[in-house]
């Protein structure tokens, strides 16, 4: 990196190109509206085409810069239409963020059905491994890029009813640290955040009824729930100059749940 002055600023994403997947919604959505408030162009993604469009529209009403492009993660053909469509449109890819995923099972188990564990395993892991299959090797050419896994603290603690999910963000907790091995030193970063309870739909069956609310914060040091904003902006840090010397980590935003009794 070059000299540092006052002048500088190390959140810059100027130009650089940006997927995320998941992106209509969520904690994808405010990575992704993060990402363009620092520069970047980017690429909002997700299965429905309107969420989709309708982010990209509200980035562009704010000032930013980000296109559309549908994709079901759990369809190669998909993913390789996405980087594609990505790379004709806006130029080689600088910050992939690898966010969707999903959870279909909620209970014991050792009650899952074969679908449902296959299901949960290809979205959250098998995607993330072929999506960066498709774009580590142009970051390599261009010498160098950030990756971002959204994993989850269900990697670090053990649930009684989201045990697959918790296997598939172990498994992305480990992905990081592999990929961050085999590509840094072709100046890639991959690295993890760690959301804790977080209020969007997808955890909604863990937050929707208030009492279940309230017990839940009284658990965290800061008593409450996380909200995606307090998301977004980590991911710019992984994605800039700022965090140039960071890979292969599990950054843990949880209201510091992990860490109480």
């Amino acid at each position: 990196m070059g000299s540092f002055s006052l002048t500088n600023n190390a959140f810059d994403l100027s130009d650089k190109v940006a997927i995320v997947t998941g992106s209509s919604k969520g904690i994808g959505r405010s990575i992704a509206e993060h990402l363009a408030r620092a520069g970047a162009n980017v690429v909002i993604s997700s299965r429905k085409p309107e969420p989709c469009r309708e982010v990209a529209e509200a980035i562009r009403d704010e000032g930013g810069s980000a296109v559309d492009i549908p994709a079901n993660v759990g369809k190669t053909e998909d993913l390789e239409r996405l980087v594609a469509e990505t790379r004709e449109r806006l130029g080689p890819i600088d910050i992939l963020v690898c966010n969707a995923a999903a959870n279909p099972y909620y209970g014991p188990l050792t009650d899952i059905s074969d679908e449902a564990y296959h299901k949960t395993l290809d979205t959250n892991i098998l995607s993330n491994i072929r999506l960066c299959g498709l774009v580590l090797p142009d970051m390599a050419d261009r010498g160098g890029g950030s990756v971002i896994v959204v994993s989850s603290i269900g990697g670090l603690r053990a649930s009684p009813y989201l045990g697959a999910y918790g296997i598939s963000k172990a498994a992305d907790n480990s992905l990081v640290r592999t990929l961050a091995v085999e590509w840094g030193s072709k100046n890639i970063r991959v690295n993890a955040i760690l959301p804790g309870l977080v209020k969007t739909d997808f955890a909604r069956a863990l937050w929707e009824n208030p009492e279940a609310e309230r017990t839940a914060q009284e658990r965290f040091p800061l008593k409450r729930l996380g909200v995606p904003d307090d998301i977004g902006p980590a991911a710019v840090f992984l994605a800039s100059a700022a965090g140039a010397w960071m890979t292969g980590q599990s950054l843990v935003i949880d209201g510091g749940s992990t860490i109480s009794a």
